[in-house]
């Protein structure tokens, strides 16, 4: 096992059209708007830019994004990050009943120094770190949209 790699997906459920999800989820520079663990999201040009996060753990996570694809129609929105995390990640929107199926997925490998220093002690509150980041993710998406 590589303790330095990491697969993530979360499903969320979010009483809101596809396509007001969707135009939230592309507009990533207000993030920080809403997913209060998203710190910053500098855009470099219009498919690329820098984001910095940091959830429950103290220290900062810096990537640099490149858009792979938008397509609004398939409802994915998906990205390659470098930097801290070297990988991609992928929203995927589904209408479901009045609302939407949100599946967020991502596989990475860290590049953080001390992170990949505590990989294998440090694995199980890395996760947890993720889950809560996700968790504070889904409610600052549904605040935002205005729906409960």
């Amino acid at each position: 096992m590589d303790w330095c790699h990491y697969r993530f997906r979360s499903v969320w459920n979010v009483p809101a059209r596809p396509e007001a999800v969707f135009a939230v989820l592309e507009n990533a520079e207000e993030y920080p708007l809403w997913w209060r663990q998203v710190r910053e999201v500098i855009p470099i040009d219009a498919h690329s830019g820098r984001a910095r996060f940091r959830s429950a753990l103290p220290y900062d996570l810096r990537v640099t994004v490149r858009e792979l694809r938008r397509d609004p129609a398939a409802g994915v929105l998906e990205i390659r990050m470098t930097g801290d995390l070297d990988g991609w990640a992928r929203w995927t929107l589904a209408p479901v009943g009045r609302g939407t199926r949100v599946v967020y997925e991502q596989e990475v490998d860290v590049r953080r120094t001390l992170m990949r220093r505590l990989a294998v002690p440090g694995r199980p509150v890395f996760l947890l770190n993720h889950a809560l980041m996700m968790r504070a993710g889904r409610r600052g998406l549904i605040g935002h949209l205005g729906t409960s």
